[in-house]
């Protein structure tokens, strides 16, 4: 099997998942990253605006905006990856449809990141991320000087036992389904 096989397989998987039963687990997964935040306390977090097919964190990051010591960053969608940029409203449709707020080029591009929560596809043997093909976060992550607490999420768990990923696809130290 292929990594692009087993990503449609993934994805199909994900389609079909009850849309009640997606709002009550996307609630459930919430808890449990909020749960992992208190325990690591991160000063900065980079989060994701959500695709329907991804786990729905937008009520995660309402709560966090609103502690006081944390600051809020998602991506903006810049050439083969993304800028961190703050989070704030409102937020516009983007490169690939996805939302995400205004950028502003007085943003330093290097922010180290206690915590980042990362959608996936699905994982393979060596719990290393299956997105959907980009290589968006890849990249990323490869810029940071120092790599933060990885904590991936996915409404229902796509697995395999084989290894279907690359050596620098990234890897999580969570996973939260």
């Amino acid at each position: 099997m292929t990594k692009g096989d087993f990503r449609r397989l993934c994805l199909d998987r994900l389609l079909f998942f009850s849309r009640f039963a997606k709002i009550k687990k996307d609630k459930i997964i919430c808890k449990k990253l909020l749960d992992i935040i208190n325990l690591h306390k991160p000063k900065k977090i980079l989060l994701y605006i959500p695709l329907k097919t991804e786990v729905d964190i937008k009520p995660l990051i309402d709560i966090l905006r609103k502690r006081e010591g944390i600051e809020v960053y998602v991506p903006y969608m810049s050439g083969e990856s993304f800028i961190p940029v703050k989070y704030r409203l409102p937020l516009k449709k983007g490169k690939f449809n996805i939302k995400q707020p205004r950028y502003s080029r007085f943003l330093k591009n290097e922010i180290d990141f206690d915590m980042a929560i990362v959608p996936i596809i699905g994982i393979d043997s060596t719990s290393r991320r299956v997105g959907f093909g980009k290589g968006i976060y890849d990249r990323f992550f490869e810029t940071l000087k120092k790599r933060p607490i990885t904590v991936f999420t996915q409404t229902k768990l796509c697995k395999t036992k084989l290894i279907v990923t690359d050596i620098y696809d990234i890897k999580a130290d969570y996973i939260i389904t």
